[in-house]
Protein backbone atom coordinates (compact mmCIF):
# COMPACT_ATOMS: atom_id res chain seq x y z
CA UNK A 1 0.00 0.00 0.00
CA UNK A 2 1.19 3.50 -0.79
CA UNK A 3 -0.07 7.02 -0.14
CA UNK A 4 -3.53 7.68 -1.57
CA UNK A 5 -4.78 10.68 -3.46
CA UNK A 6 -8.26 11.45 -2.17
CA UNK A 7 -11.13 13.82 -2.84
CA UNK A 8 -12.17 16.07 0.00
CA UNK A 9 -15.72 16.81 1.07
CA UNK A 10 -15.56 20.14 -0.77
CA UNK A 11 -14.25 18.55 -3.98
CA UNK A 12 -10.57 19.37 -3.61
CA UNK A 13 -7.64 16.94 -3.66
CA UNK A 14 -5.45 15.76 -0.81
CA UNK A 15 -3.01 12.98 0.07
CA UNK A 16 -3.61 10.36 2.74
CA UNK A 17 -0.33 8.95 3.95
CA UNK A 18 0.10 5.21 4.05
CA UNK A 19 0.63 5.18 7.82
CA UNK A 20 -2.66 7.01 8.36
CA UNK A 21 -4.55 4.50 6.23
CA UNK A 22 -2.87 1.56 7.98
CA UNK A 23 -3.82 2.94 11.40
CA UNK A 24 -7.44 3.29 10.26
CA UNK A 25 -7.39 -0.23 8.86
CA UNK A 26 -6.27 -1.72 12.16
CA UNK A 27 -9.06 0.09 14.01
CA UNK A 28 -11.75 -1.70 11.98
CA UNK A 29 -13.06 -5.19 12.49
CA UNK A 30 -14.22 -5.40 8.88
CA UNK A 31 -11.97 -5.08 5.82
CA UNK A 32 -10.67 -1.75 4.55
CA UNK A 33 -10.13 -1.96 0.81
CA UNK A 34 -8.06 0.27 -1.46
CA UNK A 35 -7.61 0.06 -5.25
CA UNK A 36 -4.60 -2.21 -4.61
CA UNK A 37 -6.72 -5.00 -3.09
CA UNK A 38 -7.68 -8.03 -5.17
CA UNK A 39 -11.38 -7.86 -4.25
CA UNK A 40 -11.63 -4.08 -4.75
CA UNK A 41 -13.17 -4.09 -8.25
CA UNK A 42 -15.85 -6.59 -7.28
CA UNK A 43 -16.77 -4.81 -4.05
CA UNK A 44 -16.80 -1.27 -5.42
CA UNK A 45 -19.40 -2.04 -8.10
CA UNK A 46 -22.86 -0.82 -7.18
CA UNK A 47 -26.10 -2.18 -8.64
CA UNK A 48 -26.58 0.36 -11.44
CA UNK A 49 -24.17 -0.38 -14.29
CA UNK A 50 -24.49 3.26 -15.35
CA UNK A 51 -22.08 4.23 -12.57
CA UNK A 52 -18.42 3.18 -12.53
CA UNK A 53 -16.89 4.96 -9.56
CA UNK A 54 -13.63 4.23 -7.76
CA UNK A 55 -13.49 5.15 -4.06
CA UNK A 56 -10.06 5.56 -2.53
CA UNK A 57 -11.24 3.62 0.50
CA UNK A 58 -14.04 1.12 1.09
CA UNK A 59 -14.76 0.46 4.76
CA UNK A 60 -16.75 -2.78 4.89
CA UNK A 61 -18.33 -2.31 8.29
CA UNK A 62 -19.40 -5.28 10.40
CA UNK A 63 -21.13 -3.32 13.15
CA UNK A 64 -21.78 0.01 14.80
CA UNK A 65 -18.20 0.37 16.05
CA UNK A 66 -16.85 0.18 12.50
CA UNK A 67 -19.39 2.76 11.32
CA UNK A 68 -18.41 5.15 14.11
CA UNK A 69 -14.72 4.77 13.27
CA UNK A 70 -15.40 5.29 9.57
CA UNK A 71 -17.48 8.44 10.14
CA UNK A 72 -14.87 9.86 12.51
CA UNK A 73 -12.08 9.12 10.06
CA UNK A 74 -13.97 10.73 7.18
CA UNK A 75 -14.75 13.85 9.20
CA UNK A 76 -11.25 14.19 10.64
CA UNK A 77 -9.65 13.95 7.21
CA UNK A 78 -12.39 15.93 5.43
CA UNK A 79 -13.09 13.09 2.99
CA UNK A 80 -15.86 12.86 0.43
CA UNK A 81 -18.30 10.33 1.90
CA UNK A 82 -20.66 7.87 0.23
CA UNK A 83 -22.80 5.44 2.22
CA UNK A 84 -23.85 2.12 0.72
CA UNK A 85 -26.59 -0.01 2.23
CA UNK A 86 -27.56 -3.38 0.82
CA UNK A 87 -29.39 -2.62 -2.39
CA UNK A 88 -29.88 -0.55 -5.50
CA UNK A 89 -29.23 3.19 -5.16
CA UNK A 90 -30.23 3.94 -8.74
CA UNK A 91 -28.85 7.48 -8.55
CA UNK A 92 -25.32 6.19 -7.91
CA UNK A 93 -24.67 8.22 -4.78
CA UNK A 94 -23.74 5.08 -2.81
CA UNK A 95 -20.26 5.39 -4.30
CA UNK A 96 -17.84 8.17 -5.19
CA UNK A 97 -14.53 8.79 -6.91
CA UNK A 98 -11.47 9.01 -4.61
CA UNK A 99 -13.49 9.43 -1.41
CA UNK A 100 -14.55 6.87 1.19
CA UNK A 101 -17.42 4.43 0.78
CA UNK A 102 -18.90 3.44 4.13
CA UNK A 103 -20.23 0.04 3.14
CA UNK A 104 -22.95 -1.60 5.26
CA UNK A 105 -23.60 -4.50 2.87
CA UNK A 106 -22.06 -6.98 5.32
CA UNK A 107 -24.51 -5.93 8.05
CA UNK A 108 -27.55 -8.02 7.11
CA UNK A 109 -28.80 -9.46 10.40
CA UNK A 110 -32.55 -9.60 11.08
CA UNK A 111 -34.12 -10.50 14.43
CA UNK A 112 -37.88 -11.03 14.80
CA UNK A 113 -39.92 -10.68 17.99
CA UNK A 114 -43.04 -12.59 16.99
CA UNK A 115 -44.93 -11.74 20.18
CA UNK A 116 -44.33 -8.00 19.94
CA UNK A 117 -44.63 -8.21 16.14
CA UNK A 118 -41.46 -6.26 15.51
CA UNK A 119 -38.25 -6.90 13.61
CA UNK A 120 -34.79 -5.40 14.06
CA UNK A 121 -32.85 -5.31 10.79
CA UNK A 122 -29.33 -4.05 10.21
CA UNK A 123 -28.76 -1.26 7.72
CA UNK A 124 -27.21 -3.46 5.03
CA UNK A 125 -30.14 -5.88 4.83
CA UNK A 126 -32.35 -6.24 1.77
CA UNK A 127 -36.10 -6.78 1.73
CA UNK A 128 -35.37 -10.39 0.82
CA UNK A 129 -33.44 -10.74 4.08
CA UNK A 130 -36.31 -9.24 6.07
CA UNK A 131 -39.08 -11.20 4.34
CA UNK A 132 -37.29 -14.51 4.83
CA UNK A 133 -37.12 -14.04 8.59
CA UNK A 134 -40.53 -12.48 9.15
CA UNK A 135 -42.46 -14.95 6.99
CA UNK A 136 -41.42 -17.81 9.28
CA UNK A 137 -43.96 -16.26 11.66
CA UNK A 138 -46.52 -15.29 8.99
CA UNK A 139 -45.56 -11.63 9.35
CA UNK A 140 -44.29 -8.84 7.09
CA UNK A 141 -43.70 -5.13 7.13
CA UNK A 142 -44.34 -2.52 4.48
CA UNK A 143 -41.31 -2.81 2.21
CA UNK A 144 -40.47 -2.67 -1.47
CA UNK A 145 -41.53 -4.82 -4.43
CA UNK A 146 -38.09 -6.20 -5.36
CA UNK A 147 -36.29 -8.48 -2.90
CA UNK A 148 -32.82 -7.18 -3.79
CA UNK A 149 -33.73 -3.61 -2.77
CA UNK A 150 -31.91 -2.42 0.33
CA UNK A 151 -34.12 -1.61 3.31
CA UNK A 152 -32.15 1.50 4.25
CA UNK A 153 -32.41 3.55 1.07
CA UNK A 154 -36.01 2.63 0.40
CA UNK A 155 -37.14 3.28 3.97
CA UNK A 156 -35.31 6.58 4.44
CA UNK A 157 -36.92 7.93 1.28
CA UNK A 158 -40.45 6.82 2.21
CA UNK A 159 -40.91 3.22 1.10
CA UNK A 160 -43.57 2.30 -1.48
CA UNK A 161 -44.65 -1.33 -1.63
CA UNK A 162 -47.54 -3.77 -1.93
CA UNK A 163 -48.79 -3.09 1.62
CA UNK A 164 -49.07 0.69 1.35
CA UNK A 165 -52.87 1.01 1.24
CA UNK A 166 -53.45 -1.34 4.19
CA UNK A 167 -50.37 -0.67 6.34
CA UNK A 168 -48.81 2.52 4.96
CA UNK A 169 -45.28 3.29 3.82
CA UNK A 170 -42.11 1.73 5.21
CA UNK A 171 -41.54 4.87 7.31
CA UNK A 172 -45.01 4.51 8.82
CA UNK A 173 -43.92 1.15 10.21
CA UNK A 174 -40.57 2.22 11.65
CA UNK A 175 -40.63 2.04 15.45
CA UNK A 176 -37.06 3.21 15.99
CA UNK A 177 -33.67 3.50 14.32
CA UNK A 178 -30.07 3.41 15.47
CA UNK A 179 -28.00 6.07 13.72
CA UNK A 180 -24.45 7.41 13.73
CA UNK A 181 -24.48 11.15 13.07
CA UNK A 182 -21.77 13.30 11.50
CA UNK A 183 -20.07 13.94 14.86
CA UNK A 184 -19.53 10.19 15.27
CA UNK A 185 -22.16 9.91 18.01
CA UNK A 186 -24.54 6.97 18.25
CA UNK A 187 -28.23 7.72 18.79
CA UNK A 188 -31.45 5.79 19.02
CA UNK A 189 -34.36 7.74 17.55
CA UNK A 190 -38.04 7.04 18.12
CA UNK A 191 -41.24 8.86 19.02
CA UNK A 192 -40.01 9.13 22.61
CA UNK A 193 -36.25 9.44 22.11
CA UNK A 194 -34.59 12.03 19.85
CA UNK A 195 -38.03 12.58 18.34
CA UNK A 196 -36.83 15.43 16.11
CA UNK A 197 -34.31 13.16 14.43
CA UNK A 198 -36.91 10.40 14.16
CA UNK A 199 -39.19 12.79 12.29
CA UNK A 200 -36.41 13.72 9.86
CA UNK A 201 -35.16 10.26 8.93
CA UNK A 202 -38.68 9.22 7.96
CA UNK A 203 -38.49 10.57 4.44
CA UNK A 204 -35.43 12.80 4.74
CA UNK A 205 -33.06 10.24 3.24
CA UNK A 206 -29.47 9.81 4.35
CA UNK A 207 -28.98 13.48 5.21
CA UNK A 208 -28.62 13.05 8.96
CA UNK A 209 -26.24 10.13 9.38
CA UNK A 210 -25.69 6.42 8.84
CA UNK A 211 -28.61 4.30 10.02
CA UNK A 212 -27.15 1.06 11.35
CA UNK A 213 -30.44 -0.65 12.19
CA UNK A 214 -34.20 -0.28 11.85
CA UNK A 215 -36.96 -1.57 14.10
CA UNK A 216 -40.12 -2.27 12.08
CA UNK A 217 -43.69 -2.97 13.09
CA UNK A 218 -44.94 -6.26 11.58
CA UNK A 219 -48.38 -7.34 10.36
CA UNK A 220 -49.97 -10.71 9.58
CA UNK A 221 -49.32 -11.20 5.86
CA UNK A 222 -49.17 -14.42 3.89
CA UNK A 223 -47.85 -16.96 3.58
CA UNK A 224 -50.10 -16.74 0.49
CA UNK A 225 -51.35 -13.58 -1.19
CA UNK A 226 -53.24 -13.00 -4.44
CA UNK A 227 -51.40 -11.52 -7.40
CA UNK A 228 -53.19 -9.82 -10.29
CA UNK A 229 -51.18 -9.62 -13.53
CA UNK A 230 -53.15 -9.83 -16.79
CA UNK A 231 -50.93 -8.72 -19.68
CA UNK A 232 -53.02 -6.75 -22.15
CA UNK A 233 -51.61 -5.58 -25.49
CA UNK A 234 -50.55 -1.93 -25.30
CA UNK A 235 -53.09 -1.16 -28.04
CA UNK A 236 -55.75 -1.62 -25.34
CA UNK A 237 -54.34 1.15 -23.13
CA UNK A 238 -57.26 3.50 -23.91
CA UNK A 239 -59.64 0.95 -22.40
CA UNK A 240 -57.42 -0.42 -19.62
CA UNK A 241 -56.35 2.87 -18.00
CA UNK A 242 -59.81 4.33 -17.29
CA UNK A 243 -61.13 0.93 -16.22
CA UNK A 244 -58.24 0.50 -13.77
CA UNK A 245 -58.72 4.05 -12.46
CA UNK A 246 -62.41 3.48 -11.82
CA UNK A 247 -61.82 0.06 -10.25
CA UNK A 248 -59.25 1.41 -7.79
CA UNK A 249 -61.60 4.21 -6.70
CA UNK A 250 -63.65 1.64 -4.73
CA UNK A 251 -61.11 -1.16 -4.23
CA UNK A 252 -60.62 -2.50 -0.68
CA UNK A 253 -57.51 -1.35 1.15
CA UNK A 254 -56.20 -4.90 1.23
CA UNK A 255 -55.46 -4.32 -2.46
CA UNK A 256 -52.58 -2.11 -3.64
CA UNK A 257 -51.97 -1.59 -7.33
CA UNK A 258 -49.83 0.06 -9.94
CA UNK A 259 -50.44 0.12 -13.67
CA UNK A 260 -47.37 -0.65 -15.79
CA UNK A 261 -46.36 -0.33 -19.42
CA UNK A 262 -43.68 -2.91 -20.23
CA UNK A 263 -42.30 -5.07 -23.03
CA UNK A 264 -42.44 -8.85 -22.88
CA UNK A 265 -38.82 -10.02 -22.56
CA UNK A 266 -37.45 -12.74 -24.82
CA UNK A 267 -37.10 -15.43 -22.18
CA UNK A 268 -38.34 -19.05 -22.22
CA UNK A 269 -40.79 -18.40 -19.37
CA UNK A 270 -43.08 -16.47 -21.73
CA UNK A 271 -44.70 -17.62 -25.00
CA UNK A 272 -42.37 -16.94 -27.93
CA UNK A 273 -45.13 -15.40 -30.03
CA UNK A 274 -45.47 -12.46 -27.63
CA UNK A 275 -41.76 -11.77 -27.15
CA UNK A 276 -41.06 -8.08 -27.76
CA UNK A 277 -44.70 -6.98 -27.56
CA UNK A 278 -45.50 -3.83 -25.61
CA UNK A 279 -48.06 -4.51 -22.88
CA UNK A 280 -50.11 -2.68 -20.26
CA UNK A 281 -50.58 -4.47 -16.93
CA UNK A 282 -52.95 -3.48 -14.09
CA UNK A 283 -50.76 -5.20 -11.49
CA UNK A 284 -52.18 -5.60 -8.00
CA UNK A 285 -51.75 -7.61 -4.80
CA UNK A 286 -54.51 -8.56 -2.37
CA UNK A 287 -53.26 -9.50 1.09
CA UNK A 288 -56.51 -10.86 2.53
CA UNK A 289 -57.78 -14.47 2.24
CA UNK A 290 -56.78 -15.90 -1.18
CA UNK A 291 -60.31 -17.07 -1.97
CA UNK A 292 -61.53 -13.51 -1.42
CA UNK A 293 -58.62 -12.15 -3.44
CA UNK A 294 -59.63 -14.16 -6.49
CA UNK A 295 -63.05 -12.51 -6.40
CA UNK A 296 -61.69 -9.00 -5.80
CA UNK A 297 -59.22 -9.00 -8.69
CA UNK A 298 -61.52 -10.67 -11.24
CA UNK A 299 -62.75 -7.40 -12.84
CA UNK A 300 -59.15 -6.45 -13.69
CA UNK A 301 -58.75 -9.78 -15.48
CA UNK A 302 -61.82 -9.20 -17.67
CA UNK A 303 -60.96 -5.89 -19.35
CA UNK A 304 -60.35 -7.72 -22.61
CA UNK A 305 -58.39 -10.72 -23.82
CA UNK A 306 -54.95 -10.73 -22.19
CA UNK A 307 -51.91 -12.03 -24.04
CA UNK A 308 -51.13 -13.99 -20.90
CA UNK A 309 -52.51 -13.89 -17.35
CA UNK A 310 -50.13 -14.56 -14.47
CA UNK A 311 -52.77 -13.90 -11.81
CA UNK A 312 -53.31 -16.24 -8.90
CA UNK A 313 -52.23 -17.12 -5.38
CA UNK A 314 -48.51 -16.82 -4.61
CA UNK A 315 -46.32 -17.15 -1.53
CA UNK A 316 -45.39 -13.67 -0.29
CA UNK A 317 -41.67 -14.35 -0.68
CA UNK A 318 -42.16 -15.51 -4.28
CA UNK A 319 -44.18 -12.39 -5.08
CA UNK A 320 -41.46 -10.18 -3.64
CA UNK A 321 -38.81 -11.74 -5.90
CA UNK A 322 -40.79 -11.87 -9.16
CA UNK A 323 -39.06 -8.80 -10.63
CA UNK A 324 -35.55 -9.72 -9.45
CA UNK A 325 -34.40 -11.45 -12.69
CA UNK A 326 -35.20 -8.34 -14.73
CA UNK A 327 -33.22 -6.00 -12.46
CA UNK A 328 -29.76 -7.60 -12.27
CA UNK A 329 -26.77 -5.95 -10.65
CA UNK A 330 -24.16 -4.33 -12.91
CA UNK A 331 -25.50 -5.92 -16.12
CA UNK A 332 -27.94 -3.14 -17.00
CA UNK A 333 -28.20 0.62 -16.81
CA UNK A 334 -30.98 2.30 -14.84
CA UNK A 335 -32.54 5.75 -14.59
CA UNK A 336 -35.69 6.13 -12.47
CA UNK A 337 -37.46 9.48 -12.23
CA UNK A 338 -40.93 10.48 -11.04
CA UNK A 339 -43.59 13.15 -10.73
CA UNK A 340 -46.91 13.27 -8.87
CA UNK A 341 -50.14 13.41 -10.87
CA UNK A 342 -53.19 15.47 -9.92
CA UNK A 343 -55.58 12.94 -11.43
CA UNK A 344 -55.94 10.43 -14.23
CA UNK A 345 -58.48 12.24 -16.38
CA UNK A 346 -58.79 12.00 -20.13
CA UNK A 347 -56.20 14.69 -20.86
CA UNK A 348 -53.65 13.08 -18.55
CA UNK A 349 -54.14 9.67 -20.16
CA UNK A 350 -53.84 11.20 -23.61
CA UNK A 351 -50.49 12.64 -22.56
CA UNK A 352 -49.25 9.32 -21.17
CA UNK A 353 -50.29 6.66 -23.66
CA UNK A 354 -48.41 7.64 -26.86
CA UNK A 355 -44.98 7.88 -25.20
CA UNK A 356 -45.60 4.97 -22.83
CA UNK A 357 -46.43 2.62 -25.68
CA UNK A 358 -43.47 3.70 -27.86
CA UNK A 359 -40.28 3.95 -25.77
CA UNK A 360 -36.83 4.13 -27.41
CA UNK A 361 -35.71 0.99 -25.54
CA UNK A 362 -37.98 -2.01 -24.98
CA UNK A 363 -37.43 -2.59 -21.25
CA UNK A 364 -38.38 0.93 -20.18
CA UNK A 365 -41.09 0.65 -17.54
CA UNK A 366 -43.74 3.32 -17.20
CA UNK A 367 -45.48 2.97 -13.85
CA UNK A 368 -48.51 4.72 -12.38
CA UNK A 369 -48.65 4.07 -8.64
CA UNK A 370 -52.09 4.35 -7.05
CA UNK A 371 -51.98 5.99 -3.63
CA UNK A 372 -54.63 6.11 -0.91
CA UNK A 373 -55.68 4.10 2.10
CA UNK A 374 -53.53 4.07 5.21
CA UNK A 375 -50.54 5.84 3.66
CA UNK A 376 -52.76 8.83 2.88
CA UNK A 377 -54.30 9.03 6.34
CA UNK A 378 -50.98 9.99 7.95
CA UNK A 379 -50.76 13.74 8.40
CA UNK A 380 -48.40 15.52 6.00
CA UNK A 381 -46.40 16.98 8.90
CA UNK A 382 -46.13 13.73 10.86
CA UNK A 383 -43.09 12.63 8.84
CA UNK A 384 -40.71 14.36 6.47
CA UNK A 385 -42.22 12.52 3.48
CA UNK A 386 -44.45 14.62 1.24
CA UNK A 387 -47.02 13.64 -1.38
CA UNK A 388 -49.35 11.44 0.63
CA UNK A 389 -52.40 13.41 -0.47
CA UNK A 390 -51.70 12.98 -4.17
CA UNK A 391 -53.72 10.26 -5.93
CA UNK A 392 -50.95 8.96 -8.21
CA UNK A 393 -47.21 8.83 -8.67
CA UNK A 394 -45.97 8.66 -12.26
CA UNK A 395 -42.56 7.06 -12.75
CA UNK A 396 -40.31 6.46 -15.76
CA UNK A 397 -38.16 3.47 -14.83
CA UNK A 398 -35.68 3.32 -17.67
CA UNK A 399 -33.71 0.08 -18.11
CA UNK A 400 -31.31 -0.49 -21.00
CA UNK A 401 -28.17 -2.43 -21.96
CA UNK A 402 -25.91 -0.34 -24.17
CA UNK A 403 -24.12 2.77 -22.80
CA UNK A 404 -24.35 4.25 -26.30
CA UNK A 405 -28.12 4.53 -25.78
CA UNK A 406 -27.83 6.46 -22.52
CA UNK A 407 -28.29 9.94 -23.97
CA UNK A 408 -31.39 8.94 -25.92
CA UNK A 409 -32.98 7.12 -22.96
CA UNK A 410 -32.41 9.91 -20.47
CA UNK A 411 -33.68 12.51 -22.94
CA UNK A 412 -36.85 10.43 -23.44
CA UNK A 413 -37.34 10.18 -19.68
CA UNK A 414 -36.86 13.88 -19.04
CA UNK A 415 -39.01 14.94 -21.98
CA UNK A 416 -41.80 12.60 -20.88
CA UNK A 417 -41.77 13.97 -17.35
CA UNK A 418 -41.71 17.53 -18.67
CA UNK A 419 -44.81 16.78 -20.73
CA UNK A 420 -46.56 15.61 -17.56
CA UNK A 421 -45.93 18.89 -15.75
CA UNK A 422 -49.33 20.41 -16.67
CA UNK A 423 -50.97 17.35 -15.09
CA UNK A 424 -48.95 17.50 -11.88
CA UNK A 425 -49.32 19.45 -8.61
CA UNK A 426 -45.52 19.39 -8.32
CA UNK A 427 -43.28 17.21 -6.22
CA UNK A 428 -41.75 13.78 -6.70
CA UNK A 429 -40.70 10.68 -4.79
CA UNK A 430 -37.09 11.14 -3.67
CA UNK A 431 -36.25 7.46 -4.28
CA UNK A 432 -37.10 8.01 -7.95
CA UNK A 433 -35.23 11.26 -8.59
CA UNK A 434 -33.06 10.40 -11.58
CA UNK A 435 -29.56 11.68 -10.94
CA UNK A 436 -30.85 14.55 -8.81
CA UNK A 437 -29.73 16.79 -11.63
CA UNK A 438 -31.97 19.71 -10.63
CA UNK A 439 -30.10 20.01 -7.32
CA UNK A 440 -31.70 22.10 -4.60
CA UNK A 441 -34.76 22.86 -6.72
CA UNK A 442 -35.56 19.15 -6.85
CA UNK A 443 -35.15 18.74 -3.09
CA UNK A 444 -37.35 21.75 -2.33
CA UNK A 445 -40.00 20.37 -4.68
CA UNK A 446 -39.86 16.96 -3.05
CA UNK A 447 -40.24 18.22 0.53
CA UNK A 448 -42.47 21.23 0.04
CA UNK A 449 -43.68 22.67 3.34
CA UNK A 450 -41.38 20.34 5.30
CA UNK A 451 -38.21 21.66 3.69
CA UNK A 452 -37.33 24.43 6.17
CA UNK A 453 -37.80 22.11 9.12
CA UNK A 454 -35.45 19.62 7.46
CA UNK A 455 -32.86 22.36 6.96
CA UNK A 456 -33.00 23.17 10.66
CA UNK A 457 -32.45 19.49 11.45
CA UNK A 458 -29.53 19.38 9.04
CA UNK A 459 -28.01 22.36 10.85
CA UNK A 460 -28.38 20.47 14.10
CA UNK A 461 -27.01 17.07 13.07
CA UNK A 462 -24.78 17.68 10.04
CA UNK A 463 -23.87 21.39 9.89
CA UNK A 464 -20.82 20.82 7.65
CA UNK A 465 -22.82 18.64 5.20
CA UNK A 466 -20.58 15.61 5.59
CA UNK A 467 -23.42 13.49 4.23
CA UNK A 468 -24.23 15.28 0.98
CA UNK A 469 -24.11 12.50 -1.61
CA UNK A 470 -27.89 12.08 -1.53
CA UNK A 471 -30.95 14.17 -2.33
CA UNK A 472 -29.16 16.79 -0.34
CA UNK A 473 -30.75 19.11 2.18
CA UNK A 474 -28.13 21.83 2.45
CA UNK A 475 -27.40 23.33 5.87
CA UNK A 476 -27.54 27.09 6.12
CA UNK A 477 -24.29 28.95 6.69
CA UNK A 478 -23.81 32.50 7.90
CA UNK A 479 -21.95 34.26 5.05
CA UNK A 480 -20.04 36.54 7.46
CA UNK A 481 -18.80 34.01 9.98
CA UNK A 482 -18.65 31.01 7.68
CA UNK A 483 -20.32 29.08 10.47
CA UNK A 484 -23.68 27.31 10.35
CA UNK A 485 -26.67 29.54 10.91
CA UNK A 486 -29.01 27.34 12.91
CA UNK A 487 -32.02 29.47 12.14
CA UNK A 488 -35.34 28.79 13.83
CA UNK A 489 -35.58 26.06 16.45
CA UNK A 490 -36.93 22.68 15.40
CA UNK A 491 -40.34 22.01 16.89
CA UNK A 492 -41.32 18.37 17.29
CA UNK A 493 -45.06 18.42 16.88
CA UNK A 494 -45.70 15.04 18.46
CA UNK A 495 -43.60 15.48 21.61
CA UNK A 496 -43.99 19.28 21.69
CA UNK A 497 -40.28 19.53 22.41
CA UNK A 498 -38.29 22.51 21.14
CA UNK A 499 -34.80 21.72 19.96
CA UNK A 500 -32.75 24.89 19.41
Amino acid sequence: MSDLQVTTSSGGKAILEQATVEEFKTSLRGPLLTPHDESYDEVRQIWNGMHDKRPALIAQCTGVADVIDAVNFARTHNLLVAVRGGGHNVAGSASCDDGIMIDLSQMTGVRVDSEARTAHAQGGATWGDVDRETQVFGLATAGGIVSTTGIAGLTLGGGLGWLRRKHGLSIDNVVSVDIVTADGQFHTASESQNADLFWGIRGGGGNFGVVTSFEYRLHPVGPTVTFCAPWYPAEMANEVLPAWRDFMATAPEELSSQLMFWTVPSVPDFPEEIHGKRIVVPAAVYIGPPEEGERVIQPLRELGTPLVDLSGPLPWTVLQSLFDPFLPKKEKLYYFKSRYLSNLDGETMEAIIPRATNPPQPMILIVIWHYGGQMSRVDAEETAFMGRDEPYLFSVDAIWDNPQDTEEVIAYSRDFLAEMEPHSPGGLYVNFAGLGEEGNALVRSAYGANYERLVALKNQYDPTNLFHLNQNIKPTVDPKSGKPDYGSPVVNHSARTIIG
